[in-house]
């Protein structure tokens, strides 16, 4: 039974009747008033607002059922069991004005939670590169050694693009808690994690230089210089059938464009709101992530399997729209037979989707995973084929 703790206050199936104190004792009196008042737990969700008359509570843009006044007081609660491994929206309508709420509040898969029996790997001290490719630029990375590495042999390995979000073993991301549950049930490989942030040169941020240009100076810079340091203290294999990167935003871009220049190094795509728009493009000059919807249609494929994950409220920019670009590079994907995910909802730009279904994510991506093997020809799932192509359907406008 999963349990939602409320700042003391135990929430379960018993929820029926919690004393009025205990609730309100549990709950930002400041949240309270402004309506973005949530606890949650897996798919177990409590809500809280004050008003003078009774609100109703719209989750998901569905309208929930009658919401319970704590006593005599203006605090009205509702709790509800919601779908796990997405993100989940609400707001409140009173007296036919719309109030309060929040996007992306996310709803996590039971191993996002630490499980009994996981041991947990280490994580390395904040390392220090200077680089070459980018002349001069410094850049910082964890590694993460999971408990059951054994140097006598080969792991596999997975770089994970602005890796600081993903250190902190109790932040949003949960990185390090899948990392060490799912390993325990082998549903990934034994792999060094590698995390890495974006580079600087002095003052000056190197991010998108990095992660949305279209060529192959981060996969070298990977390559030929992180990763060379990282294989110099750790046994990790070098096929690309045995690695993997993630990740968000310009890190999702970042992800599938060294995946598309070096297959033979990276093979495996986790690419969550990936900013596959016009950012870094120079027309005549350089290209940006806007063009890879057109690249996977018109240039040779890859041997490669990607994961992509993004929202209806994505961006929309004088970069370009990022849920379009989305949904027009998983049509590519799908047009050519590549083996790939789209994982949809109406989260915005923001990584709490992707936080919440990361096992699902890790599992898709090292699914039939052979540690005997070094390669494997993906090919599009079959449930996938039988799916048509994503369509765009209007529904704010006559």
């Amino acid at each position: 039974m999963l349990i939602l703790v409320l700042l003391g206050l135990t929430i379960s199936t018993a929820l029926a009747q919690p004393t009025t104190e205990a609730i309100l004792a549990s709950l930002n009196p400041e949240e309270v008033r402004k309506g973005t008042a949530v606890k949650f737990d897996g798919p177990e969700f409590f809500w809280a607002v004050e008003s003078a008359v009774e609100p109703t509570l719209v989750v998901d843009g569905l309208p929930q059922g009658r919401m319970r006044r704590l006593g005599g007081t203006n605090t009205w609660s509702a709790s509800s069991r919601l779908y796990a491994g997405t993100s989940h929206a609400f707001y409140y309508l009173i007296e036919g004005r719309r109030f309060g709420g929040r996007n992306d509040v996310p709803a996590y898969l039971p191993d996002c939670y630490p499980q009994p029996g996981a041991p947990q790997g280490k994580l390395s001290d904040k390392l220090t590169h200077t680089s070459k490719i980018y002349d001069g630029m410094t850049s910082e990375y964890w590694i993460y050694v999971p408990a059951q590495y054994d140097p006598a042999r080969p792991a596999a390995l997975m770089v994970w693009q602005d890796g600081q979000r993903h250190i902190n073993r109790d932040g949003p991301a949960r990185t390090l808690t899948v990392l060490d549950n799912l390993t325990r049930q082998k549903k990934i490989p034994v792999m060094i994690s590698v995390f890495i942030n974006p580079g600087t040169r002095g003052a000056q941020r190197l991010r998108s230089i990095q992660y949305d240009t279209v060529n192959d100076a981060y996969a070298r810079y990977l390559r030929d210089e992180i990763l060379a340091d990282v294989q110099a203290g750790y046994n990790v294999r070098r096929d690309g059938y045995s690695r993997a990167l993630e990740g968000q935003s310009s890190g999702g871009i970042c992800s599938l464009n060294v995946a598309w220049h070096m297959p033979d190094q990276f093979s495996r795509v986790l690419s969550h709101i990936g900013s596959y728009t016009s950012i870094q493009w120079r027309p005549g000059e350089l290209d940006g992530g806007n063009v890879y919807p057109f690249k996977v249609r018109k240039e040779p494929k890859r041997n490669i399997r990607v994961w992509l994950q993004d929202g209806s409220e994505d961006l929309e920019n004088n970069h370009g729209s990022w849920p379009l670009q989305n949904i027009q590079l998983a049509n590519s994907l799908k047009m050519r037979g590549y083996d790939f995910h789209l994982s949809w909802s109406n989260g915005s730009h923001n990584s709490a989707h992707g936080n919440a279904e990361l096992p699902a994510s890790l599992g898709w991506l090292w699914r039939d995973y052979d540690a005997a093997g070094t390669s494997q020809t993906y090919e599009q799932e079959a449930d996938e084929k039988a799916l048509p192509m994503f369509r765009v359907r209007l529904i704010e406008r006559e």
